[in-house]
């Protein structure tokens, strides 16, 4: 690990103590930096350029709004002590990124090696070379430095007083930041894809796998610290795999939740059935059979039932005693109301034609 100060930052901005201690809109310029105009954020700005909001036509009311809605708005970021520098913004992009060229033979590559049938367009997402060591850095790098810019910036909005200058200042700083951000994210996406393939079985499927896994990957993107001298994909090897494993079991144990209580209103299963092969298409036929016939509870049933089964938001099985100190009920109210409730859904059950659900 390297001497400088590694800080998880989230609103508040790391930044020199001179600047943020009693910063004040005076103290703090919303001037535009002249590193914003170097040579390496030209091709940057202009992709983002359609992103930007044009504030010129905005009334004070407006404006107030605008810097209300920025506050409530979270910047996440890692702080480093060499950006207290206030030089850094220039030294940070003098140096040539030098990205190379997507190429589509990397992401037909990709769709190969999946082993899974998928539409060739999701290669697209995996044409984007591999970085190399200082490419990676200088776009972490980069990422932060921007996001800790806004973040100061942000720090000395006044609702009261609000700056046309400086909220187009953050939107800017904070749309380079995501472009960054997007570079290393589409550099590993073919990392996703390697992991995701390993999890894919009859109740998870490909493209819901990588879907989470590329969230799981930006949100990794947005927590590594670029200055501790190792790789991302180090890093985000095991963010992935790890969501990948945790959608699995949880998605396993929703189903085992939901047909529990099938099977406790006198839904008959075969063994076949009860098993995990269950196809994806009839699973989403009995967890529709089972909302309606749910939705056809009252509002105090429906809960009930919900809780002692542990459906939906329930993660686990409520007591008796629990629901009449939540519904100011007895206990023995609870059991009468649980009692017509699963009566209701055995004569809704005995209407369910499983034949018709064969997938």
């Amino acid at each position: 690990m390297s001497s400088s100060t590694k800080t998880r930052s989230r609103t508040a901005p790391v930044a020199p103590e001179p600047i943020l201690e009693g910063a004040t809109a005076s103290t703090v310029s919303a001037r535009r930096p002249t590193w914003l105009s170097c040579a390496e954020l030209r091709k940057p700005l202009a992709e983002v350029a359609d992103q930007l909001s044009d504030l010129s036509g905005c009334d004070q009311a407006d404006l107030r709004l605008l810097t209300k809605k920025r506050l409530r708005q979270e910047l996440d970021f890692i702080g480093n002590e060499s950006f207290a520098s206030s030089k850094r913004g220039k030294s940070i992009f003098a140096a040539e990124l030098g990205l190379a060229e997507r190429q589509s033979a990397l992401g037909i590559a990709a769709i190969r090696r999946s082993g899974v049938d998928l539409p060739i367009h999701l290669g697209r997402l995996c044409e984007a070379p591999l970085l190399k060591p200082d490419q990676e850095k200088m776009l972490f790098e980069r990422m932060n430095y921007l996001l800790q810019q806004a973040a100061i910036h942000r720090s000395v909005l006044n609702p009261d007083r609000p700056s046309r200058h400086r909220l187009e200042l953050i939107e800017t700083y904070v749309a380079l930041a995501d472009w960054h951000r997007d570079r290393i994210v589409e550099a590993n996406l073919r990392l996703v894809f390697s992991i995701v393939k390993k999890f894919v079985n009859p109740n998870n499927s490909f493209d819901d796998l990588l879907s989470d896994g590329i969230v799981a990957l930006m949100r990794g993107v947005e927590k590594f610290d670029f200055d501790r001298g190792f790789r991302f994909s180090t890093y985000a090897t095991q963010v992935v795999r790890r969501n990948a494993y945790r959608t699995v079991v949880t998605k396993q144990q929703e189903r085992q939740k939901v047909l529990g209580g099938l099977q406790d209103m006198d839904i008959d299963f075969s063994e076949e059935e009860r098993g995990s092969a269950i196809s994806e298409k009839r699973w989403h036929e009995l967890r529709s059979r089972l909302s309606v016939m749910l939705g056809d509870l009252d509002r105090r049933e429906k809960f009930i039932i919900r809780a002692r089964f542990s459906l939906g938001s329930h993660r686990k099985v409520h007591t008796l005693q629990a629901l009449a100190d939540r519904l100011g009920v007895s206990k023995e109210r609870v059991r009468q109301l649980e009692r017509r409730a699963m009566d209701k859904l055995r004569a809704m059950a005995g209407t369910v034609d499983l034949a018709e659900l064969e997938g």
